[in-house]
């Protein structure tokens, strides 16, 4: 069963992801936004993360920071146990993350998911459904 990608952008949408698919007996994916690592920052995520998990421990998640074309905070990520990065940057560096990531039992996604993104007008209303869709 794969998971499904949301979009979060703070606790509230975290915590409300990880309770739909709870719910529902999914597992979900918790997506920062485009560029999110950059604008942010990783502290903010792993915290962001820690208290949603904390919050819905029943919850089947993994979590994809969105580094954007900043290999610097992809590296930085991979290092402190991110399970799983986007980076959209030149190949050269991507080869280069992608071993760090095999190294760190991580993963290196050139693109982000396709995602249900919680801040757009009625997401919240659309999140069973896109859980439960194949």
């Amino acid at each position: 069963m794969d998971a499904k990608a949301v979009i979060v952008h703070g606790l509230e949408e975290a915590r409300a992801a990880l309770a739909a698919a709870a719910r529902a007996g999914r597992p979900v994916t918790l997506l920062s936004a485009p560029g999110a690592a950059g604008y942010a920052g990783l502290g903010w995520w792993r915290a962001l993360v820690a208290a949603a998990r904390a919050a819905v421990p029943d919850a089947e998640a993994d979590d994809v920071l969105d580094c954007g074309e900043l290999a610097g905070l992809a590296v930085e990520a991979l290092h402190a146990g991110c399970p799983a990065v986007v980076f959209t940057g030149p190949d050269a560096q991507a080869d280069r993350l992608a071993a760090l990531a095999g190294i760190c039992g991580a993963r290196l996604l050139r693109a982000a998911p396709a995602a249900l993104d919680l801040a757009q007008p009625a997401a919240f209303r659309r999140l069973a459904a896109w859980l439960a869709a194949g």
